[in-house]
């Protein structure tokens, strides 16, 4: 085997460990992976769409949760800090 061809042979394994390493990272960090004739590949998880959907929701239901602790947070912030006569008026006026 001559010199040229064990070069052709290292760049033709560069390149598939290349690709090989580039694939996996992808994978790994959740990355779509791109199939090699039509662009990215489809998943091969069919509950991944389900899993998305319900991970949606999950984060929605803790965004209302956190804007209601935003505000009672705010109202016992302004309680801690005004004059102890404003409070109490304020709750005789509820009384």
């Amino acid at each position: 085997m001559g010199s040229g061809q064990i070069f052709v042979l290292a760049i033709i394994g560069m390149s598939t460990v290349g690709w090989v390493i580039t694939t996996w990272v992808r994978a790994r960090h959740g990355y779509p992976l791109e199939n090699e004739w039509s662009g990215t590949a489809t998943r091969t998880d069919p509950s991944a769409d389900r899993k998305i959907e319900l991970l949606s929701n999950e984060n929605e239901k803790l965004l209302g949760q956190l804007g209601r602790l935003e505000e009672r947070l705010a109202v016992l912030e302004r309680i801690a800090t005004d004059p102890a006569e404003r409070v109490a008026r304020d709750i005789d006026a509820l009384r």
